[in-house]
């Protein structure tokens, strides 16, 4: 046969490898967004097929929806599925431009009287949406929603006028912490690993991280989650681990766990790896397409954590 002069295809993982059996399940599963996604993590796939197919949730107002973020169906953008292709963006190093600027307006037509984000914008009302995200008329600011939105901004260093006040919404929303669960954690770490004012950053996540173990918001040992209560309003055995909250050996919150808490979490994290090659959603499951949608996001991070903490997926 004729040489074609195309380049050679990525080496695969060696076969039942972890990274083998996950890129089957990615194949068989996902939409075309995160099996470009995953070719591009671990196969060396070119950013721009990543950037190609996030372009099909993107709306003329800016924003992103058409259920990028899985348990948010419907075509009209939220500030969740505008975290979520953020998230895409800086994973392919691509947070930055015209794009971002487009982002940005979008999210100041939306944002609430102090300048911050609403975790669902009204206009979800009439397309589906999963139970535990309630619409309403007259939504509040919430950290949950822009914390990491910020976050990211600040990671790439994208400067806007709705930044000032976003960013004095979320360290006001951190310091003010309390009575908390783990998401609403999971956000403020978003925003404190990239927060500019780093000494700022590390007194509250200090702080954040003593509140986590009091409350035993972190299921420090695997093998004893009967000892650490799920949040009020979760799904039964929805825990979250140290893992999920120190995603990389870089973030702030790794400082709150001993080395073994996160070595046990790590291999916890290894071991949840699903007999079809995926892994599971801890969350509440509504309805089968957000469910499988979401396990394919979910098995990525697992991936992208491993390998971040020099773990062998391969």
């Amino acid at each position: 046969m004729a040489e074609t002069g195309a380049s050679p295809l990525p080496s695969t993982p060696p076969a039942r490898s972890p990274l083998f059996r996950a890129e089957q399940f990615v194949w068989l599963n996902a939409r075309v967004l995160e099996q470009r996604l995953f070719a591009h993590h671990f196969l060396h796939g070119s950013p721009d097929a990543v950037e190609a197919a996030l372009d099909a949730y993107r709306n003329e107002d800016g924003g992103y929806g058409h259920a990028l973020e899985p348990d948010l169906r419907g075509p009209v953008s939220q500030p969740l599925h505008t975290a979520h292709a953020l998230r895409v963006l800086d994973a392919i190093g691509r947070c930055g431009g015209q794009r971002v600027e487009r982002v940005c307006r979008y999210l100041t037509a939306i944002s609430t009287a102090d300048g911050a984000l609403p975790a669902i914008h009204p206009s979800q009302r009439g397309y589906p949406a999963a139970p535990f995200v309630p619409v309403v008329d007259d939504p509040p600011s919430d950290l949950l929603s822009t914390g990491p939105v910020v976050g990211l901004l600040h990671r790439n260093e994208v400067w806007h006028a709705w930044l000032f006040r976003a960013t004095d919404f979320c360290w006001q929303a951190v310091e003010s912490l309390e009575k908390s669960h783990p998401y609403e954690v999971e956000a403020a770490v978003a925003f404190l690993d990239s927060a500019p004012d780093r000494s700022r950053a590390e007194a509250a996540a200090d702080r954040l991280g003593r509140l986590v173990r009091e409350q035993r918001l972190a299921a420090l040992d695997p093998e004893r989650l009967d000892a650490f209560p799920v949040a009020s309003g979760y799904a039964p055995g929805e825990h979250h681990f140290p893992h999920d909250f120190a995603r990389t050996p870089e973030s702030l919150a790794r400082a709150w766990f001993t080395d073994d808490e996160m070595a046990r979490s790590l291999d916890h994290l290894a071991a949840e790896q699903q007999d079809d090659g995926g892994w599971p959603i801890r969350w509440r499951q509504w309805a089968p397409a957000p469910a499988l949608e979401a396990r394919s996001v979910v098995t990525i991070e697992a991936l992208c954590t491993l390998r971040a903490y020099g773990r062998y997926v391969g």
